[in-house]
């Protein structure tokens, strides 16, 4: 479990998920946290449903690389359907950690990743949570809860505070209210799977 900074995070997921906006939430927390922070988009194809990832760095220092991150500490996937399609792992360190929305069967997951038991592999169903507090499939914030739970750099209330700020400059307070349980429910739920050694 990474607890402290510099931590290099990449996210996965598809258009419409709210990878970028997931990214962007935990820089702004990383700032009001004190630290240094980027948070790069990567795009693609900009269509709904299309792969597109993000990265985010968070350092007591001024960052010195300023591209894509090759070799995350941490690797958040946001639909796991995405697995065998994209190599989400690709460069992860060696006792990197993943947070994965899934309903479950973490152990089954983590074999299908080929982690090592040196690496931690974080679930939460953040669809079903998405769908019954926001009314949509949109699991950002509840797996961005799990990050928090999984890799507490940062407190659940610095995240929340940022989540405020940024989302009150487009949507409504109902909105914000949703996507802060749903920010809860998935730091609450988060689970940590059993990696096992492969033969």
């Amino acid at each position: 479990m990474r607890n402290n900074a510099p931590i290099a995070i990449r996210w996965h997921g598809r258009g419409g998920q709210g990878v970028v906006t997931a990214s962007r939430i935990l820089a702004t927390a990383a700032l009001n946290g004190g630290y240094y922070l980027q948070s790069l988009p990567d795009f693609g194809a900009e269509r709904s449903g299309a792969p597109i990832s993000a990265h985010t760095r968070i350092s007591d220092r001024p960052p010195v690389d300023r591209g894509p991150i090759g070799e995350p500490d941490v690797v958040i996937v946001l639909d796991a359907s995405l697995i065998g399609q994209v190599d989400v792992l690709n460069g992860l360190v060696p006792e990197g950690v993943v947070v994965a929305n899934t309903p479950g069967h973490g152990p089954a997951l983590a074999e299908q990743l080929g982690l090592t038991p040196k690496q931690e592999l974080w679930t939460v169903d953040g669809s079903s949570i998405a769908m019954e507090l926001i009314g949509r499939n949109l699991p950002n914030t509840p797996v961005l809860g799990a990050f928090a739970r999984a890799v507490p750099v940062l407190e659940l209330e610095t995240v929340s505070t940022a989540l405020e700020q940024l989302m009150s400059e487009t949507f409504s307070d109902s909105i914000i209210q949703a996507n802060l349980l749903a920010l809860q429910k998935g730091y609450d739920e988060a689970t940590l799977a059993e990696v096992t050694a492969h033969a």
